[in-house]
């Protein structure tokens, strides 16, 4: 059993999720009655006072804490991503509670979540680290933005934009010239969103690789690559109108002509935790239906 008068959960949550005062007096009281400390941001407060929970038991800071054990995540797919930028990379599993629509990240049905947090103090639920990708984008000779990703970085062009041009380089080597709506380069974790929506292959997720995927290449040939996770990818925009860089599809500022995006390996990884009842190729037929008649 996980008992422990000093081990600290961050929650982390869609505050504006009708499920969430519900789900909140559900959980909560499991942490409480051993001992643990809960922090959240201000958003929580609210759904915490309608949920009828003590407000004392619940600790504010917006930074979550200096060391949480357990980041538990309550709402959808983005909402962990988030959670995996803030505390995962500090070390915190993320028990992910979908409240959203999706929920392939946060697996865990908001009908269940009682049932998943006691899985977890009983030791129960296995551990999945999923590796990420750090970005930098360069322009001029000096970096303008660093950060760690577990989805994808995208380059894609504006709603009225032309056509982008952009050199892909891999492991130093150039690659291609490519002309299309933009490039995906996404992990194992991220090879199911964006990436899958634009034609990619879908990669298990023990799998230390990254995939690039055009997004509506001029050329028919220009098919997605599968790479080694320990080399650099490094794409400099060309003609570009309207472009933007965004990453996890929640951090994003625009591109130049010039500048030049590098993707690598990032030295952190994050853990997500599951039920040992639902292993990644059910997920993907419950989730996404894959291999469905």
């Amino acid at each position: 059993m996980l008992e422990s008068m000093s081990r600290t959960v961050a929650i982390i949550a869609k505050a504006k999720s009708p499920l969430l005062p519900r789900t909140l007096a559900e959980v909560a009281p499991c942490f409480l009655e051993r001992g643990w400390s809960l922090v959240a941001d201000a958003s929580l407060l609210g759904p915490w006072l309608e949920s009828g929970l003590d407000p004392a038991s619940l600790r504010l800071d917006d930074g979550l804490g200096e060391a949480p054990e357990l980041a538990l995540v309550l709402g959808g797919d983005g909402t962990l991503l988030s959670a995996a930028r803030r505390v995962g990379l500090r070390g915190a599993k993320l028990l992910g509670i979908n409240l959203g629509s999706l929920g392939f990240l946060t697996s865990h049905p908001a009908s269940e979540a009682r049932a998943a947090v006691e899985a977890f103090l009983a030791g129960h639920l296995v551990e999945d680290h999923r590796l990420m990708l750090h970005a930098e984008l360069w322009r001029g000779g000096q970096k303008v933005m660093e950060a760690e990703l577990l989805n994808d970085a995208v380059l894609a062009k504006g709603a009225l934009a032309r056509i982008m041009d952009m050199h892909l380089a891999v492991g130093g080597e150039e690659a291609a010239l490519i002309k299309a709506d933009g490039l995906i380069v996404a992990t194992p974790t991220g090879s199911t969103a964006y990436s899958l929506s634009a034609g990619g292959p879908i990669l298990h997720p023990a799998l230390a690789a990254l995939v690039i995927t055009p997004i509506c290449p001029h050329s028919i040939t220009l098919r997605p690559l599968v790479v080694d996770a320990s080399v650099r990818v490094a794409i400099t925009v060309g003609d570009a109108e309207d472009a933007h860089l965004t990453m996890d599809g929640q951090i994003g500022m625009p591109v130049q002509e010039g500048d030049r995006v590098d993707l690598s390996r990032s030295v952190y990884t994050i853990t997500l935790l599951r039920s040992p009842a639902l292993p990644y190729f059910q997920l993907l037929q419950q989730k996404l239906h894959w291999a469905d008649r």
